[in-house]
């Protein structure tokens, strides 16, 4: 269950990047009109960061291994970035970019709607790509699948 869930977490990592980067190029790209496809594009993106967060919470609460709330767990890199900054990092991330989402739909034109789907998701898309395990991290034993 463990591999499982692993490899879907680190799996649909991939789709929510690609979703982050379609959305933050959709959103310069068609600035000045505003259709149901950009309106699903966008809550389609939220919806699967909000997917991955479920998945890594049972994860985080269940499974891994790679969070352990030993004695001074803290001092241990591996812990400490899966038990705390991982999971602060993204929750973060995904609480902007579901604010940014509902920001958007508030607004009446086109652009503004654009512009605080910009803003919103790209800085969720920094802290996203700032919280993940990249390999080249090796302390952390990420993988890039």
């Amino acid at each position: 269950m463990n591999t499982f869930l692993t490899s879907m977490h680190s799996g649909l990592r991939w789709i929510v990047l690609l979703l982050l980067i379609y959305s933050i190029a959709n959103a310069i790209i068609r600035r000045n009109t505003y259709e149901k496809k950009d309106r699903l594009l966008y809550m389609f993106t939220m919806v699967s960061m909000h997917i991955q967060l479920l998945i890594g919470l049972v994860l985080y609460y269940f499974i891994s291994l790679k969070v352990q709330f030993i004695d001074g767990w803290m001092k241990v890199k591996l812990y400490r970035f899966y038990g705390l900054e991982h999971v602060v990092g993204m929750l973060i991330a995904i609480a902007l970019v579901t604010i940014g989402h509902i920001a958007s739909k508030k607004q009446i034109e086109s652009s503004t709607k654009h512009k605080r789907i910009l803003v919103w998701y790209s800085i969720g898309l920094i802290l996203v790509l700032a919280f993940i395990p990249w390999p080249f991290r090796t302390v952390l034993g990420g993988h890039w699948y």
